[in-house]
């Protein structure tokens, strides 16, 4: 995978498209049939718009970044797809149609670049970081991404091992990025956790079982009822999948709940306590994941800081998780691996006692 770092990259430090309201409207109606108005929706890499027609009707239309290769943008199709058959119980977007029958089709952006456009129908729910923590929530916020990882187990495409930069697994390959950290505490400290990725974690991985994972399981991408704020009604963003170690699908969801509780390892063993109900950890994913816990906060400031410099004007949403990275790496740094492991592994170790 080292291979494509450099397209990895550029899904990061390429502009984002940016066509104007009427030209996604005329896109829409020409690709599908469909007319509404439409909400700008925000994104890392895409432009991404909310369309709602007259009688209510909701989709999701997602311009790609046009260094995002077509491959890939038909791997998440095909994901999605495989959602719909495998367990259409699951709340997952659904793909939609164009006029011709096709998944995906393409638009031209300024200066004769090609990229993909696609629709999604919208799905309804309010965020879980609007709504209050509790432990009932980040439990079955365990299950159900226990229950995604499941119908995604046999899924498989050429494109799922593209390389990523929000990869856990791969967390060696930013290290060029510390020199956005500049010198100083917070320097000694990412190079102090990608020290501990590189010499405890890295060679264990080979051994551990992968698939295809969402890989951005966070606060911002599960949706739950407006009167029910622990029945989860939605799961978004897939734009971050690929083939990882399915640990490191728990351990990226499980650093979300870091913050909330005065204790701030109790959210994470409940999430992870009720994920190795459903779905258990091997005794060497157990091993790591504590560990993958921090490498998730440590890649999370190494891109944020990056890229906070290249693109100022989306500085908002690139930082939005970058204070609470730093605080839980600080907070990790203070325990040994050994500890912050059993911490995590509290309510599984509870579960195994029983």
């Amino acid at each position: 995978m080292a291979g494509n770092r450099p397209m990895a990259a550029a899904a990061l430090s390429t502009a984002a498209p940016s066509l104007a309201p009427d030209e996604v409207r005329a896109l829409v109606r020409r690709l599908y049939g469909i007319d509404g108005s439409l909400k700008s929706l925000l994104g890392e890499r895409d432009q991404n718009c909310c369309l709602e027609t007259a009688d209510g009707r909701r989709y999701v239309v997602k311009i790609s970044n046009p260094s995002e290769p077509v491959a890939v943008v038909d791997f998440q199709i095909a994901a999605l797809e495989h959602i719909a058959r495998v367990a259409p119980g699951l709340p997952a977007p659904r793909v939609v149609r164009t006029l011709g029958g096709q998944a995906r089709d393409s638009v031209m952006l300024a200066g004769g670049v090609e990229t993909c456009v696609r629709m999604l129908t919208y799905l309804d729910g309010v965020q879980i970081r609007e709504t209050p923590r509790t432990a009932a929530q980040r439990r079955a916020m365990g299950t159900f991404l226990a229950e995604l990882n499941l119908a995604l187990g046999d899924f498989s495409h050429p494109s799922a091992t593209h390389d990523l930069l929000w990869n856990v697994a791969t967390a060696h390959h930013l290290a060029d990025k510390l020199d956005a950290i500049g010198d100083g505490p917070r320097r000694a400290l990412a190079e102090s956790f990608l020290a501990r990725f590189t010499e405890h974690v890295l060679p264990r991985l080979p051994a551990l079982r992968s698939q295809v994972i969402h890989n951005d399981y966070h606060l911002y991408n599960v949706l739950v009822a407006p009167e029910d704020h622990e029945r989860i009604v939605g799961i978004i963003d897939f734009g971050d999948m690929l083939h990882a170690p399915l640990v490191g699908e728990v351990a990226t969801a499980a650093a979300f709940h870091m913050a909330g509780c005065a204790d701030p390892f109790e959210g994470p063993a409940q999430f992870v306590g009720a994920y190795h109900a459903t779905l258990p950890l091997s005794d060497m994913e157990q091993e790591i994941v504590a560990d993958l816990m921090a490498t998730r906060h440590l890649i999370t400031v190494l891109i944020s800081e990056w890229r906070a410099k290249r693109y100022p004007e989306n500085r908002a949403y690139i930082m939005r998780h970058n204070p609470a990275s730093w605080e839980a790496l600080a907070l990790m740094a203070e325990l040994s691996r050994e500890q912050a492991r059993d911490l995590l592994l509290s309510e599984v170790r509870k579960g195994q006692n029983q």
